[in-house]
């Protein structure tokens, strides 16, 4: 059964989880202090990492963004902020899925689970997955896909997020086609992941502010009610 890092200052709170994910045939492990779960998030090995975000010594966005750098281990940050600056900015750090407080611990349990599902899906896909095109041209856009590096036209080079890129692909690979913020929460995020469709729009701007050659049509078109698209002919993006 899998393995749960919980980092939790509340002991309360965090016995409480423990208990039930145990119930539920877990292995965890708890740490109530920021410092000390990161050290345990990077010397054990675990498959998912339950973090709250205000700890004492080491904030959670900090140790996410740390854990990030090195390990691609699932985390699910739990968080008494619920504005949408704040779940994009917990996604940014590396996040996969977040969770207000209080919460019913049945939701907690479902996000868990959907969690090591995706890794599983992903590990069995990354199997059987025939290696992809090295470069990708759009318009004066190039990709390398094997580092995500993307140059533009004007020479400069461009470090994207893991999500950032995956949009960026999903909108070249459907061109001259709308892409409905449903389906790209689908495949960016995941169908079970629950994030709002207002995240993509973030996303999307922050995607325009890095490829975007200032004085230059965006390459991203907003379709009003709709999506998103890119298309082969200049157009000019609302």
């Amino acid at each position: 059964m899998a393995k749960i890092l919980i980092i939790e200052d509340e002991k309360n709170l965090a016995r409480f989880v423990e208990l039930e994910l145990q119930h539920e045939g877990y292995e965890t492990e708890v740490q109530n202090n920021g410092r000390k779960g990161l050290d345990a998030a990077l010397n054990e090995d675990f498959d998912a990492i339950l973090l709250d975000l205000m700890l004492p010594e080491l904030n959670g966005l900090e140790i996410a963004r740390r854990v990030r750098q090195v390990k691609t281990t699932p985390i699910i940050m739990m968080t008494a902020r619920d504005s949408v600056i704040d779940r994009v900015s917990g996604l940014d750090h590396g996040a996969d899925d977040y969770i207000v407080k209080p919460f019913a611990i049945e939701e907690l349990l479902a996000r868990l689970r959907a969690v090591l599902r995706r890794v599983k899906i992903e590990k069995d896909a990354s199997k059987e997955q025939v290696p992809r095109q090295k470069v990708v041209k759009f318009k004066d856009l190039t990709i390398e896909t094997a580092n995500r590096i993307v140059h533009r036209g004007d020479g400069k080079t461009v470090d994207l997020t893991k999500r950032e890129y995956n949009l960026l692909m999903t909108l070249i690979e459907n061109k001259n086609n709308v892409v409905g913020r449903d389906q790209l929460l689908n495949q960016i995020w995941g169908p079970e992941s629950n994030i709002e469709t207002n995240v993509v729009e973030v996303y999307v701007r922050y995607l325009r502010n890095k490829i975007d050659i200032p004085g230059k049509p965006s390459y991203i078109k907003t379709v009003r009610g709709t999506g998103y698209m890119v298309r082969d002919e200049d157009d000019n993006a609302e």
